[in-house]
């Protein structure tokens, strides 16, 4: 077993015989992200595709929660970096399509939140299991932003336009037992469940034949989410354009300050 974490990246990447497990750490903000973050996820994601000894990645969250979205404590932080917008959604799109495109599969382990970029990262692996008390939530309108990661697209794709506009365009959390049922995700599993059908989806993925699961998940992805390049390209210019503006400024102190934003008229 190999190990690799950084705490200012807020990520742990393990190796494990055949299996690389990847932790978001920043418990003690339900894993929010920030762009470093981003960088150092995309980064494990890139490399496990061009390592031979990895069969099937596991992606979850330290803590009771998957990942709540950006880190926003850290945006004026990043831009006095020189951290553009543009630079966060190169990150961002650079992340999704690593998972979506590694050849080996990816499962998501799922407690608690998963929002913003984190449904993006949950709905972008190819099985995720959750347990009973797990949402996802598309929270971007609620503070002047849209969704990115090619979440919407994704959802969409398995679930129908319908669905995606309602959490996209009203900001509503979907409960974990809809989001099986709509076929966005792969299962619901008890507290007890959670690790045990995982470590067994894992331990199967490792075993089977590298190729034949990599062509597999390639055709997948050909057949249901064609639009997704197109998807992300849009977001990016979109996003780029929202995290600039007085809506975005208002809705994020709001959120930082727990009170309601007043958007512009």
């Amino acid at each position: 077993m190999s190990n690799a974490e950084s705490p200012a990246s807020g990520l742990s990447v393990v190796q494990d015989g055949r299996v690389l497990r990847v932790t978001i750490t920043n418990s003690k903000r339900k894993n929010a992200i920030n762009y470093d973050t981003m960088v150092a996820l995309g980064d494990a994601f890139v490399g496990a595709a061009q390592d031979g000894s990895v069969r099937v990645i596991v992606l979850t969250g330290e803590g009771d929660d998957f990942c709540t979205g950006a880190d926003l404590s850290g945006v004026v932080s990043e831009a006095q970096r020189g951290i553009t917008p543009e630079m966060t959604m190169d990150a961002a799109n650079r992340l999704v399509k690593a998972i979506v495109d590694a050849p080996v599969p990816v499962i998501a382990r799922i407690r608690g939140a998963a929002a913003g970029i984190g449904v993006a990262l949950a709905v972008a692996a190819d099985l995720t299991y959750a347990t009973e008390d797990a949402y996802l939530l598309l929270a971007f309108v609620n503070i002047g932003l849209m969704p990115d990661g090619g979440a919407a697209a994704m959802i969409a794709a398995a679930a129908g336009r319908g669905l995606a506009a309602r959490m996209a365009l009203l900001g509503e959390r979907l409960p974990i037992t809809e989001a099986v049922a709509c076929g966005v995700i792969t299962g619901v599993l008890s507290e007890a469940e959670l690790d045990a059908t995982v470590e067994g989806a894992a331990a199967k993925l490792a075993a089977g034949p590298r190729r034949a699961i990599e062509l597999t998940k390639r055709a997948l992805n050909q057949a249901t989410l064609t639009a997704l390049d197109t998807a992300l390209a849009t977001e990016k210019t979109g996003q780029a354009e929202l995290l600039q503006s007085p809506d975005f400024l208002e809705g994020a102190t709001a959120m930082l300050t727990k009170r309601k934003p007043v958007f512009a008229e």
